[in-house]
């Protein structure tokens, strides 16, 4: 029989990553918890946290008290070894924080837009800015994902169109790459939210779900189990010009003054069309999502919560017709407003507008979703970058 020496060294690297994949997922552990997950004897499990701890990439991270004798050392993942950027980008703000690779946010900000800055020299300053906060070098950074409100390549995140923002339409992820010096991601901002759903929201144990955007722009994601159905261009889920009965339909000419206003479906559930029905049933407020959260709860709202929900569901029912999804979730601030009163009346007008029935729920992630997904992919990135690279 022919011997294999490669095979102690690649049961080690597999023993090392299987203790991190566990140590980064479950926090600290003691080494007897690390046997026992991982199935690991106790004998191996100590030599996998020695050689870890070398390394870098573990520290002990406090005692086990024990009702009898010594406690036991606990090992987590060294905080200091990776830090990561998440930005979330809009019209009118920015949002960013800088979290260290247990996803622990050490420093966050939010400024003013401006739309028609250079890209590389907007997120390079954001990021500048962050790193000085919390005292650590540039250098440290290993990833940074941005969210955007645009239709976004999957394979390249080449930006085709960039809602309101056209100075970020093209490649300027490498141009990004170049200014930062290191590795950089684009997406599309409804699907990270909806990453950030399935980890952090409603959507957890859903074995597929839509997450609808019902705002400045409407969108979707949709997921099934952990997986993201993008399209071949990135296209899917861009709700905004989705032909509906009582919008008008596009002539095939593609006009971004035009689609930010009367395309379609955005003509019926746009921020300004909302803002517009709430005004019909006088209801006050100085944006969409005010305008619902004054009308939940008032009988004089009932009106035109009913009208919203029927347009919504003009767009559920035509994605859950197609996918037939176990869950809708109702995102952005508008559908954190509505809450249960808006999420019952759309799943009913669904109900009656297709054989589909899935439940109906509002978003439970109200504050920044998509730089939540974006912090989520950042961090696991950044993982395989600094912890596996050498395993």
């Amino acid at each position: 029989m022919t011997a294999n020496p490669g095979r102690p060294g690649l049961l080690r690297t597999l023993n090392d990553r299987a203790a991190l994949e566990l140590l980064a997922s479950s926090g600290p552990l003691t080494r007897a918890q690390v046997s026992e997950t991982t199935g690991l004897s106790k004998v191996t499990a100590s030599h996998v946290l020695l050689r870890l701890e070398e390394r870098g990439l573990i520290v002990k991270a406090g005692v086990r008290e024990s009702g009898r004798g010594p406690g036991a050392a606990l090992y987590g993942l060294d905080p200091s070894c990776g830090h990561v950027a998440a930005i979330e980008v809009y019209p009118d703000t920015t949002t960013a924080v800088l979290a260290d690779i247990t996803g622990r946010v050490l420093a966050e900000t939010t400024v003013v837009t401006d739309a028609a800055a250079d890209p590389a020299e907007a997120v390079h300053a954001i990021v500048e800015h962050l790193t000085r906060a919390a005292q650590i070098s540039m250098a440290r950074v290993q990833v940074c994902v941005i969210a955007l409100p645009a239709v976004i390549e999957p394979d390249t995140s080449h930006v085709q169109f960039c809602y309101e923002m056209p100075a970020w339409d093209g490649d300027v992820v490498e141009v990004i790459r170049r200014k930062l010096g290191l590795p950089v991601r684009i997406d599309n901002d409804v699907n990270l939210a909806a990453m950030a759903e399935r980890a952090l929201g409603v959507a957890g144990d859903a074995r597929s779900f839509v997450l609808v955007w019902v705002g400045r722009g409407p969108g979707s994601a949709v997921m099934v189990g952990d997986q993201l159905l993008r399209g071949a261009a990135g296209a899917a889920g861009e709700l905004g010009a989705m032909p509906v009965p009582g919008s008008t339909v596009s002539n095939g000419a593609f006009d971004r003054s035009r689609y930010a206003a009367t395309a379609a479906f955005q003509a019926l559930v746009g921020s300004q069309a909302v803002r517009e029905l709430a005004e019909t049933h006088q209801i006050a407020g100085e944006n969409a999502a005010q305008s619902v959260a004054a009308a939940v709860g008032s009988a004089a709202g009932a009106g035109f919560l009913d009208e919203l929900a029927r347009r919504i569901a003009l767009g559920v029912a035509s994605i859950c017709t197609v996918l037939d999804p176990e869950l809708v979730v109702l995102g952005s601030h508008v559908g954190s407003a509505g809450g249960g009163e808006l999420a019952g009346r759309v799943q009913r007008a669904v109900a009656g507008m297709c054989l589909a029935r899935p439940r109906v729920e509002a978003s439970a992630i109200p504050d920044r979703p998509a730089v939540r997904g974006a912090l989520l992919v950042a961090v696991e990135q950044a993982r395989e970058r600094v912890l596996f690279a050498d395993l």
